[in-house]
């Protein structure tokens, strides 16, 4: 029976060790931390840097931002060495997570000018500090691990804002039986509200939104190391309107995961049931940016049935992420952008009356065309015809009946279709005729 917290870790470096992570008994404290850091950095950079040059880029990257760091993690940034010259380096392999180092630290001390803490297991992405677990015996409530992580933030002079730690991105708390974890974030963003709940916190799940809540079982699912890396590269979301830290749920990434997958494997359509207040926009968001690095994809459209919905969806994307999508003011600019080779117009927001009105060649606009001695929209788009076409429809059981989704099956024959419901159409509940083939 395990009883105390050493046992609890110990087993868990043990799961870890089977996941093919490095254990790093050698690092207790930060001058070994950072040790280990420059010699990953100069690994990665191909590059050898002087005492110096290595403390000037400690200064610049250690921030009490959390926003700015996690920025900094993810992005590639320069910096100029000692002689002058530029180097233009990343913390981690951002191409591919999956490719960097993972390693291991427990019981890890940092003392800084006004505090001294010690964590219980620290994971390290090619040296970088990502994910702090905290650990309590069973039979005490994993919020006492939660409260202990804000009571060292909010320590005077911390080690999470004075030395690498600055970079955790999210923490894991468990009392073996019951695992959690969150986001992590400034501190305007990060605390117990009124009812004294830490929000929002996460409890892992399968596809089938079964809870995984025994740690061993959670490190063997969400604590495999590509599937960490991608978890923090790819379904954490940056808000920079809001400079905050935001995880997706379970049932988010599985959805934006399905959407990918069938694209890239080019196999058919399908729908996502999503119902209200689930973070639909969320998900379409992240699925939306991800086939952006899809270099087989032409276009991906996200298709909503009203003017207010095409507003506030560009408004929720441009939260966020800044610059994400632009206003169609008219047929004509929605056609503009849907030729464009611009990588900013490669995700477009637009109504579908939009989208039916320029592949219709008796509507107006393509009749004023006409009259104006110009090519029809119709005409215009001609060269995305066999393109392929990632649509994303909202509330596709009102939006998917009809004219306009026989024009967009007609004309763009390699786009692959997916929707977003609260209520899916079903044979039992059918109030029109099925469109064949979709």
């Amino acid at each position: 029976m395990i009883t105390t917290e050493r046992q609890l870790e110990d087993v868990l470096l043990s799961k870890l060790r089977d996941l093919k992570y490095v254990i790093r008994a050698d690092i207790r404290d930060r001058r070994a931390l950072e040790a280990n850091f420059k010699a990953k950095f100069e690994a990665l950079n191909c590059v050898t840097l002087t005492n110096s040059e290595f403390q000037r880029l400690l200064d610049e990257i250690v921030t009490p931002d959390v926003f700015t760091a996690a920025r900094t993690l993810r992005e590639r940034n320069s910096f100029v060495r000692d002689d002058g010259t530029p180097l233009n380096y990343t913390l981690v392999n951002i191409r591919d997570w999956c490719k960097n180092s993972f390693e291991v630290v427990n019981q890890l001390r940092i003392n800084t000018d006004n505090s001294h803490h010690r964590y219980d297991v620290i994971l390290l992405i090619n040296g970088v500090p990502v994910v702090q677990v905290e650990l309590k015996t069973l039979g005490i409530n994993p919020r006492r691990a939660m409260e202990q992580i804000v009571e060292y933030k909010n320590d005077p002079g911390n080690g999470y804002s004075k030395t690498l730690l600055c970079f955790l991105q999210l923490f894991i708390v468990s009392n073996r039986d019951r695992t959690f974890y969150f986001a992590n974030n400034n501190a305007r963003h990060f605390a117990f509200n009124a009812e004294e709940r830490f929000l929002p916190i996460y409890e892992f799940a399968d596809a089938d939104n079964k809870k995984i809540a025994h740690l061993d079982a959670f490190a063997e699912t969400f604590l495999v190391k590509c599937s960490l890396g991608q978890t923090i590269s790819r379904y954490m979301v940056l808000v920079a309107s809001e400079q905050k830290l935001l995880m997706m749920r379970p049932y988010q990434v599985y959805a934006v995961k399905a959407i990918v997958d069938s694209i890239a494997q080019d196999c058919g359509n399908g729908y996502i049931w999503h119902t209200t207040g689930s973070g639909k926009t969320l998900t379409s968001f992240k699925a939306s940016t991800l086939l952006k690095d899809n270099p087989d994809i032409e276009k991906c459209l996200f298709v909503v049935d009203r003017k207010d919905l095409d507003r506030q969806t560009r408004e929720e994307f441009n939260k966020f992420q800044e610059g994400c999508v632009e206003e169609n003011t008219n047929t004509a600019s929605l056609v503009r952008r849907l030729l464009s080779d611009d990588r900013a117009d490669k995700v477009i927001v637009c109504t579908i009356q939009k989208l039916g009105l320029a592949l219709d060649e008796n509507s107006k606009r393509n009749k004023q065309q006409k009259k104006d001695g110009k090519k029809s929209f119709k005409e215009q788009l001609e060269p995305l015809r066999d393109k392929r076409i990632a649509f994303i429809f909202d509330e596709c059981h009102r939006s998917q009946f009809g004219e306009n989704h026989k024009a967009i099956k007609e004309f763009f024959p390699r786009a692959q279709l997916f929707g977003f419901t609260g209520t899916p159409i079903f044979e039992q509940n059918a109030a029109q005729q099925k469109i064949e083939d979709t």
